[in-house]
């Protein structure tokens, strides 16, 4: 699947990236704050699957995940690239019927991904670094509920609070 358009243009922009490398975050170790987070957004949506998800340039490198093995997909196959233009949360309660993931091969694939739901990260500045996702196998034709949509959007709050707590640590002290 080759992705066109607005996903590609957002993925790539310049200061977006400038912006996400500031955080020095990608490939870096498991950190218990997110893996936390992963695990709280799993359980209050009831998925088996929950990633922190940054996308870079050509990839989308997961920070934190729960129930997937893979650490990273090329961007060809980033469903939460779809979310980077927008400050909304982003569901797609059929994978497999929408036009921008259905012949992404990890919705046609051995995963058979279903569904999707991914609250954006969003910088101090205003630039999109990824998304706190949750995804399942089957189809979710009601989506989220009201409750697990703003818990969901919630804790990407509380991701870019360790994003941001984070990279205030790494910073040399100004004595």
């Amino acid at each position: 699947m080759s992705q066109t358009g607005p996903t590609i243009a957002c993925a790539t922009d310049e200061a977006r990236l400038e912006t996400l490398n500031r955080y020095e975050i990608l490939d870096t170790a498991p950190e218990p704050g997110f893996d936390a987070i992963v695990r709280e957004a799993s359980r209050t949506c009831a998925a088996p699957v929950a990633l922190v998800t940054l996308v870079d340039r050509e990839r989308q490198w997961f920070k934190a995940r729960h129930g997937l093995e893979q650490t990273e997909t090329v961007l060809d196959q980033s469903v939460c690239a779809h979310a980077l233009g927008s400050r909304e949360l982003l569901v797609i309660p059929d994978l497999s019927l929408d036009p921008r993931t259905a012949a992404n091969p990890l919705v046609t694939g051995g995963s058979h991904l279903r569904f999707y739901a991914g609250a954006p990260l969003v910088a101090p500045n205003g630039h999109v670094l990824g998304t706190l996702c949750v995804v399942d196998d089957v189809p979710r034709p009601a989506g989220l509920s009201p409750e697990q949509a703003d818990r969901l959007r919630a804790l990407a709050g509380e991701v870019m609070g360790e994003l941001e707590r984070r990279r205030a640590a790494e910073k040399p002290s100004e004595d």
